[in-house]
């Protein structure tokens, strides 16, 4: 039998442990930080049902708005069990070239989101800007996801649990300005509104038809996540935005630890100090468009007054804007409607003492 070299044996062993290493590190899994990050955040509550938290998620997270060189991109995902089923811009960029490369992007992104769970999505060609304002605010609605599933509580749901009526911002829509408001008892949406919608022409049939089918949609589902009225796209559009900005005061009111409700219009407190509270007045219809006054009461004493509607168009933006901030001021000074009205805006004026009363009534009858 031949005998092995000892010195071969030792070149042998040395070629096998060098082989073993290298086999080891080739299998080694891929621990890139970004790509970890961006698949980790998307699944809002996956961690938790890996056995993280323990939280389960399910609502509706609105991310921050991303400014792009072209215009705003918000996006607001569904989640349903820990899984994202539904992801949409609430604001992408619009106008000229814009509708084009908003049209083509948005759907890709939302069926993107998805598909892949997460922010890591693609860039749609010929619509960078947008896609990557896409993915921050995105990134920002997972963050508000993961965020609840941290604290056990689902935010963003859509479901208001504070108790009162809620404003929501005013959106701006081709056709004009909607703003709604919602009440809301026992954590539900008990009525909705819109304070403001577009009017004039064919906007005056198209608000009639949409309005009341939004308001009941609104009351029925709970949240802002309703259908579009046909033939009335823009208005419906800006009524979910104005819609979502309610909810989401709602659910700032239920979770301060006061406890207070902002534009309930109902004082009260367990400890007897006074709480600030917002109050709209009705509609005053004025010869040249409606007047309707929205006034905040801290400490029995109004604090800031505005006016939500107001008359437009024409010599009439002047006059508004001649007048308005002067009767704001006025009603803060004097604490009551016994304001003098602006010279050259008399009707503008009228309209505005008639709305304030009532708001100043309301507030008295709630404190």
């Amino acid at each position: 039998m031949r005998k092995s070299h000892p010195l071969r044996r030792v070149v042998l062993a040395t070629a096998a442990t060098v082989s073993g290493v290298v086999l080891l590190l080739s299998l080694k899994p891929s621990t890139d930080p970004g790509a970890a990050q961006a698949s980790g955040a998307g699944t809002a509550a996956q961690e938790a049902a890996q056995g993280g938290s323990g939280a389960v998620v399910s609502g509706t997270m609105t991310g921050d708005a991303a400014q792009t060189q072209y215009g705003a991109v918000q996006v607001r995902i569904t989640v349903v069990d820990n899984k994202i089923t539904k992801s949409e811009a609430v604001q992408a960029p619009k106008g000229g070239t814009s509708d084009q490369k908003t049209a083509l992007a948005v759907p890709k992104l939302n069926a993107d989101v998805v598909a892949k769970q997460s922010a890591n999505v693609d860039t749609v060609s010929g619509a960078t800007y947008t896609s990557e304002g896409y993915k921050k605010s995105l990134q920002s609605a997972i963050d508000k996801a993961n965020a609840s599933a941290g604290s056990g509580s689902s935010q963003g749901s859509g479901s208001a649990q504070a108790s009162g009526a809620f404003t929501g911002d005013a959106v701006q829509t081709q056709y004009g300005a909607v703003q709604v408001r919602i009440t809301v008892a026992g954590g539900k949406i008990s009525k909705a509104e819109a304070l403001q919608a577009p009017k004039g022409g064919t906007s005056d049939q198209k608000t009639a038809l949409s309005v009341p089918k939004l308001n009941q949609e609104a009351v029925a589902a709970g949240t802002a996540d309703i259908d579009s009225v046909s033939g009335a796209t823009y208005t419906s559009e800006g009524y979910k935005k104005s819609l979502q900005s309610a909810l989401d005061k709602a659910k700032a009111g239920a979770g301060s630890s006061s406890g207070s409700s902002s534009g309930s219009g109902n004082a009260g407190s367990s400890s007897g100090a006074a709480q600030a509270k917002t109050v709209t007045g009705t509609v005053a219809q004025t010869q040249y468009g409606p007047v309707q006054v929205r006034i905040t009461v801290a400490g029995g004493k109004i604090s800031k007054a505005e006016a939500v509607q107001a008359p437009k168009g024409g010599t009439s933006d002047q006059k508004t804007a001649l007048s308005v901030p002067k009767l704001n001021q006025e009603a803060v000074a004097a604490g009551t409607a016994d304001i003098d009205s602006v010279s050259g805006a008399t009707y503008t004026s009228e309209g505005y003492k008639k709305s304030l009363q009532s708001a100043l009534d309301k507030a008295k009858a709630g404190g």
